[in-house]
């Protein structure tokens, strides 16, 4: 099986989403890379909210971020956990995409994980605040790091247990369909 960037078909599903205008969320910023795709593709009207509990993750992001597209962004130095205090209750609801890129700081410090805790309290906040009109949530989990098979594992479920009647969800693989592989789930919520 031909290998495939899981990073890219998150990018290709959101294009083909995302329009200028939108409001979307980066649940996990990084490195910034998914918060500067996603504000190019909601610019020059639309908005990205980003969040992440590590100040590098914040001061890599800014850097990246182009100063025609800055106004567009608004970044939290907090748990993706809290994107419903964050967010604006006005926004509840019409939020068209949310990306999340679960596991440690590509760079960083790879103690620091996301938490399945909070990683599951952050996609039930998210499917209450997406747009019913083709709003998307991806989750690219990477069971192979410590504590991340129990994520994955748990984001799967989580996807299992959707409403079919308001969810629809696919999983890919980055290879072949192993535990241990990436995979990238997506969700759409149904009008």
């Amino acid at each position: 099986m031909t290998r495939i960037s899981l990073l890219s078909a998150a990018h290709d599903q959101l294009r083909d989403t995302l329009k200028p205008g939108d409001i979307a969320i980066d649940a996990t910023i990084g490195n910034g890379h998914d918060t500067l795709f996603l504000a190019e593709q909601v610019s020059p009207s639309g908005h990205v909210y980003g969040f992440d509990i590590q100040p590098d993750a914040i001061a890599a992001t800014r850097k990246k971020i182009p100063a025609l597209l800055i106004n567009s962004l608004t970044l939290f130095n907090v748990s993706h956990a809290e994107m419903a205090n964050k967010i604006p209750v006005h926004l509840h609801g019409n939020i068209k995409a949310i990306m999340f890129n679960l596991g440690y700081l590509p760079g960083g410090d790879k103690s620091i994980i996301t938490l399945t805790d909070t990683t599951l309290t952050a996609l039930n906040v998210a499917s209450q605040i997406l747009t019913a009109d083709n709003g998307i949530i991806t989750v690219l989990a990477y069971p192979g790091h410590s504590g991340g098979a129990e994520e994955t594992d748990q984001v799967q479920s989580w996807c299992q247990q959707l409403d079919p009647n308001q969810f629809s969800f696919n999983t890919l693989y980055s290879t072949e369909h192993k535990d241990s592989a990436p995979r990238l789930f997506v969700i759409r919520k149904r009008l």
